[in-house]
This record gives structure tokens, sequence and C-alpha cells, in this order.
């Protein structure tokens, strides 16, 4: 099973792009405890708890949710998330887990940065060698795991959407394990990142860039697997097709740009574009400038471009270059980094 798969849902849904238990516990007691939860008991770094260990989480409503940082459809779960960790302190404990996608999401001082920007304080466990993604047999980013007081995973929620038949899962194990019910569901507004999807003029797709996943790729003569070449872009190109111009290497899950000038251009359809990317060199910073349709995009700017289209590559993450006003229409994205020293992941859009 390929790990790195999300799931996208929706009104308009797309194609879906051991270590040992600790001294206290006998081999009598490990056989007891569910599987998943052992799973998360053995992890030993936790970011914004001490460890919680198996035996910590019998006896209470667990909440488990799969999350990377760059995965836009997480982001947009967040502040339901982050809502219910702040509701409901009494009988739930709420795990996030964070199974890296990307190379660089192991670090985990990118991802405490992250989370410390994105407000995220409930504790966060590092699942780098995917040993509680294979526990739960999970496929997906986001999913939400609702586990029971005797650890038995009751229901599960993947991809976006269901806000509130999820809270009313929380609120039934609650119940059951005889926390006073709590009526009534949260309402929360995402701001930034975290605004839901305009999923009603949503037509493109999460496009991964590197040649093993990758698709609708047109510069002529396609990619030239790990090797330096100068590509270029046609002057017109079908929805949802993407080219490169400049010289760029086209690596199995990255695209590096090896000289100045080099453009990335993506015909699309929908509200928000992003880009997962990042710096070849650690406390560098590649300049770029983002066109739409040829021009400056204005008003239509993200969060990391100004009007003008200008905007600074200085971390591994994810990047909002495009958020767009009604109406939404086909239009051709591009970005242009001024100087070397660039890497891209994947598109993702809202």
């Amino acid at each position: 099973m390929n790990p790195d798969r999300r799931l996208f849902l929706g009104n308009a849904a797309l194609t879906i792009a051991a270590a040992h238990l600790g001294p206290f516990l006998t081999a009598e007691a490990a056989d007891r405890e569910p599987r998943e939860l052992a799973a998360i008991g053995r992890a030993t770094e936790w970011l914004n708890s001490p460890r919680l260990t198996a035996a910590n989480l019998l006896g209470k409503v667990v909440l488990v949710d799969f999350c990377t940082y760059t995965c836009i459809n997480w982001l947009r779960t967040l502040p339901y998330v982050r809502a219910w960790s702040q509701k409901y302190t009494q009988g739930l404990v709420l795990i996030g887990v964070h199974t890296p996608e990307f190379p660089f999401e192991k670090n985990v001082d990118n991802v405490r940065r992250v989370l410390r920007e994105l407000r995220v304080e409930f504790p966060i466990v590092i699942d780098n060698d995917y040993a509680i993604w294979r526990a739960f047999r999970n496929q997906y980013w986001p999913a939400l795991y609702f586990v029971d007081t005797r650890g038995r995973v009751r229901e599960h929620q993947f991809g976006e959407g269901e806000y509130a038949r999820s809270e009313q899962v929380i609120q039934r194990l609650l119940s059951e394990a005889g926390v006073a019910r709590t009526n009534g569901t949260v309402s929360v507004e995402g701001a930034g990142f975290e605004v839901a999807a305009d999923w009603t003029n949503l037509r493109s797709p999460e496009t991964y860039l590197g040649y093993e996943r990758t698709q609708n790729f047109v510069s002529r003569g396609g990619a030239d697997e790990g090797r330096r070449r100068v590509y270029s872009a046609p002057a017109r190109m079908a929805l949802n097709a993407w080219a490169l111009a400049g010289e760029w290497t086209v690596g199995g899950q990255v695209i590096a740009l090896n000289g100045a000038q080099g453009r990335i251009v993506y015909r699309f359809h929908a509200r928000d574009v992003h880009l997962v990317m990042g710096p070849l060199r650690p406390a560098s910073a590649v300049p770029f400038r983002v066109t739409i349709d040829g021009q400056p995009p204005g008003s239509a700017h993200g969060l990391d471009v100004d009007e003008g289209g200008n905007g600074t590559v200085a971390e591994q993450r994810l990047y909002q270059l495009i958020r767009q006003p009604k109406p939404i229409v086909d239009r051709t994205f591009a970005i242009e980094f001024l100087e070397a020293g660039v890497e891209a992941f994947a598109f993702t859009f809202g």
C-alpha cells in the first residue's frame, strides 16, 4: 500500500489523489492492549505533551487525527479539531499523529515551527516511521479515528467534511463513558489556509510534480528523469496541464531549479492555488513573482504574495499563491523564480 495519499471530499469531490512498551508493562499486558493505542504508546517523540502511553489512554475517549503539515485538506479541518480540543476538556484526549508525506516534514523543528504558527496546542506525536499509520491501517490525510474507553476504534472520518457527525460521535462516546453530555455542535469559520474549499468551483486536482506520480506534464519532450535540462512551456495548454520553463531537474518526488528565471505554468480552475516548495539550502531565500493570465494578481493574490505578485521562498512549507474572487473560470497561473535554488513538490487547490 502506498501511504502517500490524500483524500478530497466535498460537493465537487476530485479523484483521490517494534520498540518496547516500556519497563512497567509486562508482555501479558502488552498482549491485552489494543494494537492502535499500543503503537501510539510506543512512540517516543511528542510535541505539546509528555509521552502518552497506552495505559494513559485506556479509560478515556481518544480522538486520533492523522496529519501532515503541508496538507491543505488537513489545514481546512483544523478549525473544527482545534475547537473540539477546547470544548471537550473533560474526558476527551485529542492526539494529532504527524505522519510526513514529504522528506522535509520529518524535520521535527519544521513541525514544531508550523504548529506554533497554527496555534495547535493539543498533543502531537511524531510518526516518522509510519508505525502508528500502519497500526491503524490508515491511508489518508486527514483521517479521524474515534476510540472508546476500551481502546476500540468505533468510528472514522476520512477527508474533509461531516463535522457535525464527527462531533456527535465524540458526544456519544463521552456519554457512554459517563461524561455529562454537551448538546449542540461547534460553529467555526476558518481564516487563511483554513478557509473551506470552494467545492462548487473546484475543477483542478492535486498535482505532484516529481516524475513518479505526476500527470498532464506538457513541456516538449516530457520529463527527463533525474537529469538537468532546459524546458520550455507551450503558449497554449489544456485545463489542468502544467509545464516548466528554464533549467530544471525533475526527480522522483521533487523538481529543482538549477538556474535563474525558471518558471512553472499551470492551467487551472479553482479559487485557490497552493504550492508545496522550499529553498534547497537551509537559511536561504529565493524571490519569485506570480502572474495570472500574464498579469500581476492584484486582488487575487494569496497569503504569500503581494498584489504585484511578489513573494519569497524561505521555508519548506505550503505557500498560498492565489485566492481569487468570483467569477472562477479557467485561468493560467505562472510562478517565476528569480534565482536558482528552489525545489517544488505539489500543487493543491481550493
